[in-house]
């Protein structure tokens, strides 16, 4: 999905590979919208339980997924 008008329709589409297209679209928005404000939190001085908690995630999983950067 090459714009949010693209993702808007492909999300109402009867066709069945555009809604998917537009789910894995969704689902890498998601993962890069989580990753810049994980490090933003962790910046201003987050810790990883005071991000699980907003996220609704367990310390340990954002953690796993984060820590490394």
């Amino acid at each position: 999905m090459s714009s949010p008008t693209d993702l808007s329709s492909a999300i109402g589409s009867a066709d069945p590979a555009e809604g998917l297209r537009a789910v894995r679209s969704l689902r890498i928005l998601a993962d890069q919208l989580e990753r810049l404000h994980v490090g933003r939190a962790r910046g201003l001085g987050w810790s990883w339980q005071d991000i699980a908690a907003v996220l609704g995630v367990s310390k340990q999983a954002v953690h796993k997924k984060h820590g490394k950067r």
